[in-house]
């Protein structure tokens, strides 16, 4: 079995959870891309059994989030979920907010969150920040498309809707615009609306995908995800492939999505006129 069930995960549950219940549903191993903290809502893909190995390739898809910010306190995770480190910050009018947002679109430099799965000297930051470790990430470059003002929620919160590429923390955004008006921000809710062709439109819940008596229906094609150019190998050359075999075909250089002519393959990459398949999903 391959291919992608999109999961839409409630807040409350764990992306861990989440990909259990697929695994045990459908009894091949599995795979998320792009964790969701418990806090947060919103689509989750899973890749069923080796259909996993392409997630490599879909790292720098783009992401939309719709998030709400709330002003005038700091946590140590960044979020409404930790500890509260500093408080009484101003907060700002949505005249100010807006005429901040410009510069937090393009590529910006972030600091992730301690609290994230960044790793220092071999151990995830969520775990050193658990025991009270003192240590500091490194910027990094990240890239923010588009950030749309959606309006006030209450008199400290305000929402947002982000489109961001793979590896933008939206907790750290809050933070920093909190920093840009001199005040202090955290992520109060998040929504992953939209992940490369992931959407809530071919997504199922949790609940409803283990309520199927039919639940290989939810299946998404291993290569919807894929926009690679499209490569047909010959029987022959499929077969030489196979048998690790590597000749020059003639294709030219570049990443492609690789098929024979029954069924698709794989991403594979072709270097002076040679083909090697660097994720097999058959």
């Amino acid at each position: 079995m391959k291919g992608f069930i999109n999961i839409i995960k409630p807040k409350g549950m764990s992306s861990a959870y989440a990909v259990g219940a697929v695994k045990h549903k459908l009894k091949v191993p599995c795979g998320h891309m792009g964790t969701l903290d418990p806090m947060a809502s919103g689509i989750l893909p899973i890749g069923i059994g080796k259909t996993s190995r392409l997630f490599q390739f879909l790292l720098d898809k783009n992401k939309t989030y719709e998030a709400v910010f709330r002003f005038g306190a700091l946590t140590d995770t960044l979020d409404i979920t930790g500890t509260v480190t500093m408080d009484g910050g101003t907060i700002p009018t949505e005249e100010q907010i807006k005429a901040i947002l410009p510069n937090f679109i393009g590529e910006i430099e972030q600091v992730p969150p301690n609290y994230s799965a960044k790793c220092i000297d071999g151990k995830r930051g969520y775990e050193l920040a658990r025991r009270g470790v003192e240590f500091s990430l490194p910027a990094k470059k990240v890239t923010i498309l588009n950030i749309e003002y959606l309006g006030k929620k209450s008199e400290t919160d305000f929402a947002f809707k982000i489109d961001c590429k793979g590896g933008t923390y939206i907790r750290s955004l809050a933070r920093d615009i909190g920093i840009a008006l001199n005040t202090y921000c955290i992520m109060a809710e998040l929504d992953r609306t939209a992940c490369g062709v992931f959407t809530y439109e071919n997504g199922v819940s949790v609940e409803e995908f283990k309520a199927s008596n039919t639940a290989q229906d939810f299946l998404l094609a291993p290569d919807i995800a894929i926009d690679y150019p499209k490569l047909v190998l010959t029987g022959e050359q499929a077969q030489k492939i196979l048998d690790g075999v590597f000749l020059n075909y003639g294709f030219k250089n570049g990443v492609y999505r690789v098929y024979n002519q029954s069924e698709f393959w794989g991403v594979g990459e072709a270097k002076n006129g040679v083909l090697k398949i660097k994720a097999y999903v058959r």
